[in-house]
């Protein structure tokens, strides 16, 4: 049971990590609100590099919970 709890809060814990990240990109770029590029006018590559982004940062994070 103990293991099981451990992989769950483990699991919190890098999702909202990520989040913040996620949060912290959005404000270092003020002109440009990623979520609007992507969602709304469809930018593909920008939508490809925050994906790259979120990836980098999710093994970041789950090599430093490991």
């Amino acid at each position: 049971m103990h293991p099981i709890v451990n992989s769950i809060l483990y699991s919190f814990l890098g999702i909202a990590i990520l989040v913040i990240a996620f949060w912290i990109v959005e404000m270092l770029t003020p002109r440009h609100n990623l979520w609007k590029e992507v969602v709304e006018k469809q930018n593909m590559a920008l939508a490809i590099v925050a994906g790259f982004f979120m990836l980098s940062i999710a093994i970041i994070i789950a090599s430093a919970v490991h």
